[in-house]
Order: structure tokens, then C-alpha cells, then sequence
């Protein structure tokens, strides 16, 4: 039943807009407008394809961007929704830079209105307003990327889903070790000058789970690595990235990566000659002299699952956290710049993470102001005091999200080994 009445105008363009599916979409264009772009693509061909398909009898799926194809973090969710959509055959609808604001809500009920019954966003910020869509349409399944609050919620129709990036990172820094460790070798650094950078978006514990992992993988290959962190306060900051890269370098750090969406960063590594590791997807067309690899988190098994518990009627997970093993956790090919070996050392311990032989946050290979972490509550369910209430230290090691708590990330820890620069994010 529709709760929000839109114009008749905007309802038949957005009719006509989605009548086709997305499978020969292109990467997507941004629209001029930075409320919102509608994309949809595909031929008469297709469209009657998809129509055969089981699931496009009964799914028609709507996604929500934070930003568009400039987006490296945005890029990679398009490209996974139109993927995952041409594989099942759902006709899907595209709404690309969406603010974290009411923007969101109203996007969720124009997607509704238009027919959609699974409805998806990406930003972290978006989550509120989905809440809100989906409790206004109660016969639609709304799935949220990051967010923290669907196991507190309770709603029947409302998901939030991440993957543990964590690992990926931890693999993404073994090549980093690697390089640092062919560079003290080759006599370009001297040990103690193991100096890593990394730019982030926010002190939000995805990012702090993020550059300590990447940070720890780095340390088990090449022992006397540490790091500075600068934060921009956005995740979408070219000029503010390429500066927070900048800074590093001048600091006297050798290899820089990134928690930030922009080519800001890598472009000003490639400019400098300074190996870089990215994030979301390979940046060697960009930076074919330093790239060196990339982690991301491969969207498909989940909008494969989530649509498919929609087409059968099935309750879709309140929490899912993809993994390595269901390929929701990826590195690219490795770039020129990656160390001879590197290839066989992320190989040999992503065996060993899959395995269950290592883990990311195991806390014999870190200390927090000098001291081992023996224990840690952490605020899992995200009440309203954010009080810290699950403990999460066992076995030897921080269970980091996916390992029986919720989906997004809630490692907020400072360890020793990483500095950052400035906390005003």
C-alpha cells in the first residue's frame, strides 16, 4: 500500500525509467543534480529475457548511492548491483548521490512507490532514514551496507550487511610488509624508516578496524613497521585526500593506503613515487609505477542472497557478514610496484585466516599502552548510551564483527605501533 503520494509527473518518469532491467547498464553517470540520478539500462532484448526469469516475476530491486562512478566506494556497489541484478534477472533502479539526509528517506519511498520490494543503501549515514522508509512500508525488505542498528530494531523488514573487510586488509598489509621488507633490503630505507601512512575518513571504528589490520598484517612480515594516520572528515575529499597523502609523504612515510573514496590519495603517491595501496578497486590505470593492490568487499553474494530470500519468500538475516570463503572479501591482481614473493605470502595466509590458524586481531601481536588486551567490552548492540556491554576478547583474539556479534565493524581500539595526527573526525 502506498504511504507516500508522489507527483504524477515524477511517477511516470520514474515508470518509464525502470520498465527495462540493468544488465547492459554502462558504469553509470552522474547526474548534475547532487540530490539524485535514477539510472536504468538495457535493451527491448534484454527486457524480455528477464521478464522469463523466476526471480524478475516477483523482485524488482531499488539501490541508493551516497555518491556516483567517481566514488571508488560508490563505483563498487554499482557495479555489484548491476552484476548480481543481470545475473538473476531483476529489473533494478539506481539512485546515485543521495545525501546521508532526508534525501535517503525520500529516495527509499520513491523506489517503494515505483514498485520495488528490496531496497538498498550503501553510507553509513543513511541508515536512520531507511529505518524510517521501512517502517512506513512494511511490506518491502530494506538492507543497509555499515549500519548497526537492525538487531536492535527488531523490524522484520529491515537488514544491515558488511563483510569482514578486516581480513582483507590484514592481506592488503602482508604486501605492504613486503614491500617495506624489499626495500630495506635493496638499501632505499633502513629499517627503523618502515614508516607507513594512511588516510582516513572518520575515527569511526570501520576505519580503526581497517588501518590496524592493514597495520598488523604489515607487522607480520616486516617487524619494525609503524604508521601515521590522518583523518579528512569525509569520505569524499579529492583535495583533502591528495593533501592528508601529502603530509604523510613529507613525514617521512614510504608507503601510503587509504580509508577514503577519492583518487586523491594514490595520485599524489604516484606524482611522488611513493608505493601505495588502495582501496575498493585497483588504481593502476591511474598509478601504474606505484599501485601495488587493493582489498574491497565484493557486494554480489550478498544482493545474490538477499534478493533470492525476497524471490522465495524467506526471512533475510537481521546481521549477514560475509567472509573470504563466501568471496564477499577480495584483493585485486597485484600492481608493479608489489614485491617479488608477495603473491605466495597473501596466498599462504589467507589459507591460514580460512583455516581458522590466524586471526587479524590476535592479541599476542599488539598492546595497547604497552600492555597486552586481555579483555574488552564493546558496544555491540548500539543502545542508546553506546554502553560497552559484550566482551569480545577470547581464544587469544579480538572477535571482530562477523564472529557472532553484529555485521559492521566495532574494533575502536588504539594500539600502540600507529599515530595519528589529528582526531577531530
Amino acid at each position: 500500500m502506498k504511504k507516500k503520494v508522489l507527483s504524477l509527473l515524477a511517477v511516470m518518469a520514474l515508470t518509464v525509467s525502470t520498465l527495462v532491467g540493468c544488465a547492459s547498464s554502462d558504469a553509470g553517470a552522474a547526474d548534475t543534480d547532487a540530490a539524485a540520478e535514477t539510472e536504468t539500462a538495457a535493451d527491448a532484448d534484454t527486457a524480455s529475457e528477464t521478464a522469463e526469469t523466476p526471480a524478475a516475476a516477483g523482485v524488482k530491486a531499488g539501490f541508493i548511492f551516497l555518491h556516483d562512478e567517481n566514488s571508488t566506494y560508490d563505483l563498487n556497489f554499482l557495479n555489484a548491483a548491476k552484476e548480481a541484478c543481470e545475473k538473476l534477472g531483476v529489473e533494478c533502479v539506481l539512485k546515485t548521490n543521495i545525501p546521508e539526509g532526508q534525501e535517503c528517506y525520500e529516495a527509499a519511498c520513491e523506489l517503494a512507490d515505483a514498485g520495488c520490494n528490496f531496497i538498498f543503501a550503501d553510507s553509513f549515514g543513511h541508515e536512520d532514514y531507511m529505518i524510517e522508509a521501512a517502517k512506513e512500508y512494511p511490506e518491502v525488505q530494506f538492507s543497509h551496507a555499515t549500519g548497526t542498528k537492525a538487531h536492535t530494531e527488531n523490524l522484520a523488514n529491515y537488514h544491515n550487511a558488511f563483510a569482514s573487510i578486516y581480513d582483507g586488509r590484514y592481506l592488503a598489509g602482508i604486501a605492504a610488509g613486503m614491500k617495506l621488507n624489499e626495500m630495506i633490503e635493496n638499501g632505499e630505507i633502513t629499517a627503523d624508516q618502515a614508516k607507513m601512512g594512511y588516510v582516513g575518513a572518520y575515527t569511526y571504528a570501520e576505519v580503526i578496524s581497517g588501518y590496524t589490520s592493514f597495520f598488523l598484517g604489515a607487522r607480520s612480515v616486516c617487524p619494525t613497521v609503524t604508521m601515521e594516520v590522518t583523518f579528512t572528515g569525509s569520505w569524499y575529499d579529492e583535495t583533502a585526500e591528495k593533501e592528508g597523502a601529502n603530509k604523510l609523504i613529507e613525514n617521512g612515510c614510504v608507503l601510503i593506503s587509504q580509508h577514503a573514496d577519492s583518487m586523491g590519495a594514490p595520485t599524489a603517491c604516484e606524482t611522488a613515487g611513493v608505493p601505495n595501496i588502495s582501496y575498493n578497486g585497483s588504481t593502476v590505470s591511474a598509478c601504474p609505477n606505484t599501485f601495488i593492490v587493493s582489498s574491497r568487499i565484493n557486494w554480489v553474494p550478498y544482493f545474490e542472497y538477499a534478493i533470492g530470500c525476497v524471490a522465495d519468500g524467506t526471512a533475510i538475516d537481521a546481521d549477514w557478514c560475509g567472509s573470504l570463503e563466501t568471496g564477499s572479501v577480495e584483493l585485486t591482481e597485484l600492481g608493479s610496484a608489489a614485491a617479488e614473493g608477495t603473491q605466495d605470502a597473501i596466498d599462504a595466509a589467507k589459507a591460514e585466516i580460512i583455516a581458522g590458524n590466524v586471526h587479524a586481531f590476535d592479541i599476542a601481536t599488539f598492546t595497547v599502552n604497552g600492555a597486552a588486551l586481555e579483555s574488552y567490552e564493546a558496544d555491540v548492540d548500539t543502545d542508546a548510551d553506546y554502553t560497552p556491554d559484550h566482551e569480545v576478547v577470547s581464544d587469544g583474539y579480538f572477535h571482530e564483527s562477523g564472529e557472532g556479534f553484529r555485521s559492521a565493524p566495532y574494533f575502536d581500539v588504539q594500539i600502540d605501533g600507529i599515530t595519528l595526527l589529528d582526531t577531530a573526525f
